[in-house]
C-alpha cells in the first residue's frame, strides 16, 4: 500500500486541539480553556503568593524553584509524547535514579563519561520499552512497570543494594553543568528551556509530531493514512528514556553525588504534570507548553507550602492529586462541550 504524507486536514488532531475552522463561540472557548487553563491558574497562584509571602518573588528563591522543577520538567518532556501517542511510561522514574547512580559512577572517569553512560542506558530501557510495545502489541502499563522494576534493581545492584553513594570528584567540569549559571540562573533552566523550545518544533512543525498526534487519535486510521505506527511507537519511548535518563545526571551533577532514593513516585509526578497541562490520557491532543506549565504550577504549590511552615510536604502530594482531578473532570467536560458543538 502506497503511504501518504499525514497532513493536518487529514488528521484533525495534529492540529494540536485548536479549535477547527467555522467552529462556535463555545467550541473556541473550549478549546482556549483546555490549553491555557493551568496557565492561568499558575498566575493566579503566583499572584496571590507574591502578595502573601514576601519571600517568594525573590531571586533566590525564585531561582531555586526553577532548577527544582528542571528536572521534572524534562522528565514531563518525554511523558507528554508518550501520552499524546495514547501509552504511558511508568518506568521513568526508575530510569531518572538510575541515571543519577550511574553519572556519579562514571563521574571519575571525566564528564563525557558522565553524561554518555546514563544516557546510553536509559535509552536502552526506552528502547525495549519501545520494542515490546510496538512490536508485541503489549499493554504499555505492564511494560513500563516491569522496566520500571529492572531499572530499580538493576540501580541498587550497581549501587550495593543502596549502600554506597557515588560522590562527583570535587572540581569536575560536570558539576558546573548544573551548578553553574548565567545572570543569577542555573545552567538547568537553560538546559530545560532548550530542550522544550526542541520538543515544541518537533511536536507541532514536523511530520513526526502529526505522527504523533494521528497515532493517538486513531492508531488504524493512522496507519490507514501511511503512518508509521509502530515507528513512532518505538521513537517515544526512546525519547521519554533518554530525557529521563539525562535528567538523572543533570540532577546528580546538582547534588554532587547519586542519590539512591530519589525518583520513587516521580513518574506519576511527570503524569500528573503533562495531564494538568492539558495533555489528554486518553492521547491524541496535547502540548509541550502546557507540560511545562503543569510542572511550574505543582512545584510553586510545593514551594507555597515550604512557606507556609506549618504544613509538612505530604500535602503537596494532596493538593497535586486534588488539581489531577479536577483538571481530568474539566477535561472530559470539555471534549463533551467540543463534540456536542
Amino acid at each position: 500500500m502506497a503511504r501518504t504524507p499525514v497532513t493536518a486536514a487529514a488528521v484533525d488532531v495534529s492540529r494540536g486541539g485548536a479549535a477547527p475552522a467555522g467552529a462556535s463561540g463555545a467550541e473556541r472557548i473550549s478549546a482556549l480553556a483546555q490549553r491555557h487553563g493551568a496557565l492561568v491558574v499558575l498566575v493566579a497562584v503566583v499572584l496571590v503568593t507574591s502578595l502573601s509571602f514576601d519571600t517568594f518573588f525573590t531571586g533566590y528563591n525564585l531561582n531555586r524553584l526553577a532548577v527544582n522543577a528542571a528536572f521534572l520538567a524534562i522528565v514531563a518532556l518525554g511523558m507528554t509524547f508518550v501520552i499524546i501517542t495514547g501509552g504511558i511510561d511508568l518506568s521513568v522514574g526508575s530510569v531518572f535514579a538510575l541515571g543519577g547512580v550511574l553519572a556519579a559512577w562514571a563521574s571519575q572517569y571525566g564528564t563525557l563519561p558522565a553524561l554518555l553512560v546514563p544516557v546510553a542506558a536509559a535509552g536502552a530501557i526506552g528502547l525495549a520499552n519501545g520494542l515490546l510495545v510496538a512490536r508485541t502489541r503489549l499493554a504499555p502499563f505492564i511494560v513500563t512497570l516491569a522496566s520500571m522494576l529492572g531499572a530499580r534493581g538493576l540501580m541498587l545492584a550497581v549501587s550495593g543494594e543502596g549502600n554506597e553513594t557515588y560522590l562527583v570528584p570535587q572540581g569536575s567540569a560536570f558539576l558546573e553543568l548544573a551548578q553553574g549559571g548565567l545572570f543569577g540562573i542555573g545552567y538547568p533552566v537553560y538546559l530545560t528551556l532548550a530542550l522544550f523550545g526542541l520538543g515544541g518544533l518537533l511536536l507541532r512543525r514536523t511530520g513526526f509530531g502529526q505522527s504523533v498526534y494521528a497515532v493517538g487519535g486513531n492508531e488504524d486510521a493512522a496507519a490507514l493514512m501511511g503512518v508509521r505506527v509502530a515507528r513512532t511507537k518505538l521513537t517515544v519511548y526512546l525519547m521519554s528514556g533518554l530525557l529521563a535518563g539525562f535528567a538523572g545526571a543533570l540532577n546528580a551533577a546538582y547534588l554532587g553525588s547519586g542519590v539512591t532514593i530519589l525518583g520513587f513516585a516521580m513518574e506519576l509526578d511527570a503524569i500528573a504534570a503533562v495531564v494538568i497541562g492539558g495533555t489528554l490520557l486518553t492521547g491524541g491532543l496535547g502540548y509541550v507548553s502546557g507540560s511545562l506549565v503543569g510542572v511550574l504550577l505543582l512545584k510553586v504549590i510545593q514551594n507555597v507550602i515550604n512557606l507556609i511552615g506549618s504544613l509538612s510536604s505530604s500535602y503537596q502530594q494532596v493538593v497535586s492529586g486534588l488539581f489531577l482531578i479536577a483538571v481530568v473532570v474539566a477535561q472530559t467536560y470539555l471534549s463533551r462541550r467540543r463534540r456536542i458543538g
